[in-house]
Parts: C-alpha cells; sequence; structure tokens
C-alpha cells in the first residue's frame, strides 16, 4: 500500500518546495481538493518542481467544467508533468452544483459516465491527428481544428479516477475508470461488502480485471502521542463523522452497520446549529469503525492491516493530517513504508 498526502497549501509560490519535501519525505502522490482554491494550479506548480511523485486532483468537480476544458488542463498537466498526473473527477451533490457552481444537475452516474468517455475521444483525436467525433445526451464535440488541437504527448494514458459512495457510482467507475476516490467516510466492513462488490461487477462488464485497477482514499485518524492529544483529536473527529452523517447521501454507510437512524437525529441538530450536540452523538464504537486511533509509531501498521486488499494508497485526512515541519511525521512515514 502507497502512502499518499493532501496538498495543505494552495498558496502558489509555497507549492513548489511543499510538493519538493513530500516527494523526498518518500510520499507516493501528492491530492489537490476543489474545496476553497481551484484544485489544478498548484498541480501546474508542482509539476515543474517535482520529479518522482504522483500528482491528481481528489477531485475536481466534473460537471462545474466542459469535458473540453477538463481535457486540455488534463493534456498540460500530463505533459508538464511526465506521465505523473491523475484526473481525479467527482460529481458533488445538486445543491453544490445548481448553486456553488450554477450549472444544471442531471443523473450523475450517466452523466460522469459521459464525460470520461468525452475526454477519451477528446484526447485520442489529439494523440492520433484524427477526426473528433463526440455525440452524448448532455455533450457534443466535433469541432476541432489544427489551431485548437495541442497535438500528441509522451504519455497520452491520463489515468481517470471517480469519487463514489454508493453502489451505482462504484460500479460505473469499476466499468470505465481506471481508479476509486473512495470517500473518506467509509468503514472496512462498506469497503469489503459494498465498495468492492460494486467496482468488481463494474470491472467484470468491461472484462477487466482488479489489476487494472486502483483504490484509494484519505483516513480519517485520531493521531497522538499522549492519550490528551488523542483526546482532543477525538472529539474534532467525532465532529467531522457527525457532519458526514447528517447527510443522507451517506446514510448508506451508517446503515451496514445497522445506524441508519442516526441521519434525522444529526439533521436536525445541524438545522438547529447544534454543532456540539451532533459530535455527542457519535459513539465511541462509531469513532473506531470510521476511524483509526494510534500514536505516531503504532497508526501505520493500524492502516495497513485494516485495509489490506481493500486500499492500494491512502493518505491521512485532512484537516488531521500532521503539517511536514511536525517532526514526528517521518517516524511514520517509516513506520507505515516498514
Amino acid at each position: 500500500m502507497n502512502l499518499d498526502i493532501g496538498l495543505m497549501t494552495f498558496d502558489l509560490p509555497a507549492v513548489g518546495e511543499y510538493c519538493r519535501r513530500a516527494e523526498n519525505m518518500g510520499f507516493g502522490a501528492v491530492w489537490s481538493a476543489e474545496t476553497r482554491h481551484d484544485p489544478f494550479l498548484p498541480l501546474a506548480v508542482a509539476a515543474a518542481t517535482t520529479h518522482r511523485v504522483g500528482l491528481g486532483t481528489a477531485i475536481a468537480i466534473a460537471f462545474a467544467r466542459s469535458p473540453m476544458i477538463l481535457a486540455h488542463i488534463a493534456w498540460d498537466l500530463q505533459k508538464a508533468s511526465g506521465g505523473r498526473f491523475v484526473l481525479g473527477l467527482g460529481s458533488q451533490v445538486k445543491a453544490h452544483n445548481e448553486r456553488r457552481f450554477s450549472v444544471p444537475w442531471s443523473a450523475p452516474a450517466p452523466r460522469l459516465r459521459e464525460v470520461v468517455a468525452a475526454l477519451r475521444a477528446i484526447w485520442t483525436a489529439w494523440q492520433r491527428r484524427a477526426p473528433l467525433d463526440f455525440r452524448g445526451q448532455s455533450y457534443r464535440f466535433d469541432l476541432m481544428t489544427p489551431f485548437f488541437d495541442p497535438g500528441p504527448i509522451e504519455h497520452p494514458q491520463v489515468p481517470v479516477y471517480l469519487a463514489g459512495v454508493n453502489p451505482q457510482m462504484c460500479r460505473v467507475a469499476g466499468e470505465i475508470a481506471d481508479g476509486l476516490h473512495v470517500h473518506s467516510f467509509h468503514s472496512e466492513r462498506y469497503l469489503r461488502e459494498c465498495v468492492h462488490p460494486a467496482v468488481q461487477e463494474g470491472l467484470n462488464r468491461a472484462g477487466r480485471s482488479r489489476a487494472d485497477f486502483t483504490f484509494r482514499a484519505s483516513t480519517m485518524v485520531v493521531l497522538g502521542d499522549s492519550a490528551e492529544e488523542r483526546k482532543r483529536h477525538a472529539r474534532a473527529v467525532k465532529q467531522q463523522i457527525a457532519f458526514y452523517a447528517s447527510t443522507r447521501t451517506y446514510e448508506p454507510v451508517l446503515a451496514t452497520h445497522g445506524w441508519q437512524d442516526l441521519t434525522p437525529a444529526l439533521h436536525r441538530k445541524s438545522v438547529e446549529g447544534d454543532w456540539a450536540g451532533m459530535a455527542d452523538l457519535i459513539t465511541d464504537e462509531m469513532l473506531d469503525t470510521f476511524a483509526v486511533t494510534g500514536s505516531y509509531d503504532t497508526v501505520g501498521a493500524q492502516l495497513k492491516q485494516r485495509y489490506a486488499g481493500l486500499l492500494d494508497s491512502t493518505a491521512l485526512y485532512q484537516p488531521y493530517q500532521p503539517g511536514l515541519d511536525d517532526p514526528r511525521l517521518p517516524r511514520f512515514i517509516k513506520e507505515f513504508n516498514a
């Protein structure tokens, strides 16, 4: 299992040094998220300042951009990084699409399938200098003159990972994508009983094998070398679990453990603004189910034991990921890679 890291700075002048340090410390990949900043700009800086570490989005919002825009950005980043880029896409939920990005909403799984098909049609046209002719339900691309064609690159097979929680999206990922960004709100049991079988069904439909596919996730951890530090972080992680569990989208994860009745109670408290009360509803058993607790010397082995055969790479979930300046971080990396 590879150990990755999330990008913790979006200050563009600082990104290069951050990613160089992550590369030198032995991380396998640096992932950039679309939260308060654009996810692609920092990776352009990282591509020009690193040599080995993988670079990718975890994730970029698919429907907020035309597939043509995504195709150009990914093509340039793949070329600049020498083939180290992974385009991670997610649908986000209806409210964010319509109200944060002001784009139309439609059934996400079929539309995301079409986005990936369109991307590959565009990349194939550029690489082969062939006519572009893609027609789907949501997108049409059949105009590509030499003036707008960036031309072939050395590593034209840009990996595409999809973000998925429910079985339908996981099946689509298994059928058409190169990997799955597993949501941070997950459990070992949910991966084993729901996510993996759905992905395998998609792989079977496409005649592909497990070796053709990558499972990666950021993992919530309660990390600390003292009981007091772990107690403080446990409260913060319970708050994060409560945030996700209050949303109906993630109710199937709770239902795997018989906790689906928790969602309405958490949702009521979120409407009331009772954030502290939400965390109080998360028991220690739930914390142990959705997060890994340990010290810097032990949590690496715990992660590998929990996710053996279930994940190909993981990272510590932000914002509970220690900074690169934390003197204990090299111990964790060494112990993980042992």
